[in-house]
């Protein structure tokens, strides 16, 4: 039986700009892209004839665009924008300091971070929910583009949500995972196969500065 792979190449966007210590989460903020040496070494290791993918974030749009013109070499697509892999939307809390977090919640902060996965935040989501709607974004896009290449410029917590639905494991264990910025995490899905539909981690957190730690 002939075994269709599909590779998953999730890459972090590039350092944000401005945050100053708050927490950001679904506000779009821009990315710092000026570190042309970073970006020709993703697009050295990213394959070509991919599909791309980005959430609807303007972070996930400048850094595919600057890993794309590093690639003088290839005409990439224009990336497909595509919301189901979006950052978590931390509601109410977004634009504060972590410091002033931790005044309005009083006890209750340490909560957040003790059971991070399970809480959401007044008008916001869980890290539960981001798991959910990731694993429903692999799960429709994998089958569209069977046997090809995904490059998805995206987030650290739809990283860890989707390392999270490949190994099944969950998602307060996900929250574990390292995830710089700018970083590769492969995964492959195997269909067809002699023990049918799977997943296979080839790397997390593929970053040289993650590596030198």
């Amino acid at each position: 039986m002939t075994e269709t792979v599909t590779r998953w190449w999730l890459v972090r966007h590039a350092p944000v700009v401005g945050v100053n210590g708050r927490v950001y989460g679904q506000d779009d903020i821009e990315s710092d892209c000026t570190d042309e040496a970073e970006f020709k070494h993703l697009a050295g290791l990213l394959p070509h004839d991919a599909v791309w993918l980005v959430s609807h974030l303007r972070r996930t749009h400048q850094t595919a665009s600057a890993i794309i013109a590093a690639r003088v070499t290839e005409t990439v697509p224009a990336p497909i924008i595509t919301s189901e892999l979006a950052e978590q939307h931390f509601g109410d809390w977004q634009g504060m300091t972590y410091a002033d977090l931790e005044a309005l919640r009083g006890a209750d902060y340490l909560r957040f971070w003790h059971s991070p996965a399970s809480e959401r935040p007044p008008g916001g989501e869980s890290f539960e929910d981001v798991v959910a709607g990731v694993g429903g974004g692999m799960a429709r896009i994998t089958p569209e583009h069977a046997g090809k290449d995904i490059v998805a410029v995206v987030h650290g917590g739809t990283i860890r949500a989707a390392l999270a639905v490949a190994l099944g494991i969950e998602p307060e264990r996900a929250l574990g995972f390292a995830v710089d910025t700018c970083s590769i995490t492969r995964m492959d899905h195997l269909e067809g196969g002699t023990e049918g539909a799977a997943w296979r981690i080839v790397a997390v957190n593929q970053h040289p500065q993650a590596l030198a730690r």
